[in-house]
């Protein structure tokens, strides 16, 4: 079966199944092309809540579809690949962080998005990279504990320095090893081209670039700037995609080495045989208790009350 073949299967199927796709920006190309939505984590979310669809199949990884089925709870949600995890959202236990809380209750706990929901249970706020600032800035408390991604924490306690934010080390791997000499060999090959980098990148990586936000914050600067080349200082799919949006501007990976490679283990035929297997038990559905449901979504409220 040809690419295009599959990606017809997949849209009569989706319609046959009421299955709305959602589809990370950082999937590649084939799957991007035959998604209802597309976007970061938390938009991803927020558009489940918004379709009529039965079924929502998540193209990207577990902590995304918890996420949605939190605010979906209603659907069936469904992880296209069950593999495909993050080790940020990984690197902290709930107990590890319970404990901290315990010791320091003064301490407001804001966690990244890319949590998982069991983490999301003994913290006050979540946050994406998009809305950090904002929710920062908004919380009564000025004693935060920023969790996990220490990069991200550092960069918005440099922008709000009245405020006592703490952090641990933690992070994205993949963004975290992101050099100087990366960025400076890029520029020198691309001297006209404007430097667009990830908060999770290190704090002397985001201090060489002309644009420093979220992965859909970056692709919307490029897009409506009027440069006309971009180094692209996040997940290498990105640059593929802006290409595709914006044929006439030119857009350079910052290293072949930003490839977040549990994102692409979800392939076109890992939907194609998600979809086949909705109602005969062999699609990776996300199940979770109401209980986890209930706790782990406060800090999400929380965010939605606080970012708007």
């Amino acid at each position: 079966m040809t690419v295009r073949e599959l990606q017809d299967n997949i849209i009569r199927l989706k319609k046959e199944t009421n299955t709305a796709i959602l589809a990370h920006s950082y999937q590649a190309r084939e799957i991007v092309e035959i998604a209802d939505y597309t976007g970061d984590s938390y938009k991803l979310s927020v558009d489940a809540t918004k379709t009529d669809a039965e079924n929502i199949l998540f193209c990207g990884v577990h902590f995304m579809a918890e996420t949605a089925k939190m605010l979906s709870p209603e659907k069936r949600v469904f992880l296209a690949n069950k593999d495909a995890g993050c080790p940020m959202a990984e690197q902290m236990s709930r107990e590890m962080i319970a404990e901290i809380k315990a010791s320091d209750p003064d301490r407001t706990v804001v966690a990244y998005i890319n949590t998982t929901a069991s983490l999301k249970t003994v913290c006050d706020v979540c946050v994406t990279s998009s809305s950090a600032l904002k929710i920062v800035k908004a919380l009564e408390s000025d004693k935060i504990l920023f969790i996990p991604d220490c990069n991200l924490g550092g960069w918005v306690k440099k922008q709000i320095p009245e405020k006592d934010i703490k952090m641990l080390n933690g992070g994205c791997p993949v963004h975290a090893e992101v050099t100087v000499d990366e960025v400076h060999k890029a520029k020198a090959e691309h001297p006209q081209a404007l430097f667009l980098v990830h908060p999770e990148c290190v704090p002397d990586v985001t201090a060489l670039a002309d644009y420093v936000g979220s992965t859909s914050g970056i692709m919307d600067f490029a897009k409506t700037s009027d440069a006309k080349e971009f180094i692209i200082g996040t997940e290498i799919s990105i640059t593929e995609h802006l290409q595709y949006e914006c044929p006439d501007k030119k857009f350079y990976p910052l290293t072949k080495n930003l490839i977040c490679q549990n994102m692409k283990l979800t392939t076109l035929p890992d939907v194609y045989n998600s979809l086949m297997g909705m109602n005969n038990g062999t699609a990776n559905e996300i199940i979770m208790s109401d209980e986890l449901i209930t706790s782990a979504r406060k800090c999400i409220d929380e965010m939605i009350r606080l970012g708007g």
